[in-house]
């Protein structure tokens, strides 16, 4: 379901648009994911608008059945892409789950700044950006997953969020139709 109604005070959540991140495979070209966020960015600061850049440094602490990273890391892996043109007044979270909400401070960072509702961008749709959604409903913000600013290595678990998982958590929309928004907001 489109956007429909655009909260006095929003949040804009780029999760792991990072070197490390952006530089593997994915369903749709990264260079177009990584402008539309930086579009938005760009749009939610010119609002006075908060906007949180996510990236992720380390793995959850739980065991899977992939076991533990058997490979080290680029020291700028966790960097976020330059693109995004991160502000001083951007907050930075630093998570080691898929989630940005678990283990980190953002709740508490909107909830002092008054936001209602978040809007979400980034990689990928069915890890760390379906898991913030997820706790972004769960903890009661008005949910929007912009489409078209997000991306996936499997194409099917992109195409199942946001068909099927995204309308259950939130408004779905388009990176165009949120600029407008916030353009007419602001008039």
């Amino acid at each position: 379901m489109p956007l429909t109604t655009l909260d006095t005070i929003a949040a804009l959540i780029v999760i792991d648009l990072q070197k490390g991140i952006v530089a593997l495979p994915t369903v749709h070209p990264i260079s177009e994911i990584v402008s539309r966020s930086a579009l938005l960015a760009r749009a939610f600061r010119k609002r006075g608008l908060p906007v949180v850049l996510v990236n992720v440094t380390a793995a959850a602490p739980g065991r899977t059945d992939a076991g533990p990273r058997k490979f080290s890391l680029p020291d700028d892996w966790t960097d976020l892409v330059p693109e995004l043109e991160q502000q001083p007044d951007d907050h930075l979270v630093s998570k080691q789950r898929p989630g940005a909400f678990i283990g980190t401070s953002l709740d508490d960072y909107l909830r002092q700044r008054g936001v209602t509702q978040v809007f979400l961008t980034g990689i990928a749709t069915s890890g760390g950006v379906e898991s913030t959604a997820r706790s972004a409903h769960d903890y009661g913000y008005n949910v929007v997953l912009v489409v078209d600013a997000m991306t996936d290595r499997d194409a099917d678990a992109h195409s199942y969020n946001v068909e099927k998982m995204f309308p259950r958590l939130g408004e779905t929309d388009s990176t165009d139709n949120v600029l407008k928004l916030l353009k007419d907001a602001s008039s």
